[in-house]
């Protein structure tokens, strides 16, 4: 049962990924390669001059996929501690005594609720995203 609750997340978070890359991150993958190429023909820049015009270009784009990262991080440490709060519950009920089966069955439903919990958070999370990139697209 958690195997089926980690697939749920992990296609949750796919989609979104997605969804951001798509919406977001491709338009400012064109608009880089287009800067990038603008610094190319400037036939008047020396060879430095061209390699720091391209880094500016590539620079927003770093910070938005950085942003992105950070922000996947966070929510995986989020989810992560409310797991092992799960397990940490299932090992106290194991030490009390309680049976196998039914401390499963606790663990399956406290892992459950957490992902539940998580799901729904991620359509805030995809919504602080594109805002953040959208600031970061000028």
């Amino acid at each position: 049962v958690v195997e089926v609750q980690q697939l749920r997340m992990q296609e949750a978070m796919d989609a979104m990924v997605k969804n951001v890359e798509r919406e977001n991150i491709g338009k400012m993958q064109g608009l880089m390669f287009r800067c990038s190429a603008g610094c190319c023909e400037d036939n008047q820049a020396s060879m430095q001059q061209v390699h720091q015009c391209i880094e500016r270009c590539h620079a927003p784009l770093a910070q938005a996929q950085a942003l992105v990262t950070s922000e996947l991080e966070k929510f995986q440490d989020r989810l992560v501690r409310s797991t092992m709060h799960c397990n940490d519950k299932a090992r106290d009920a194991m030490d009390a005594g309680n049976k196998e089966l039914q401390v499963e069955r606790q663990l399956d439903s406290c892992v459950a609720k957490c992902v539940d919990d998580h799901m729904h958070l991620t359509p805030t999370m995809t919504k602080k995203m594109k805002e953040s990139l959208s600031s970061t697209v000028k």
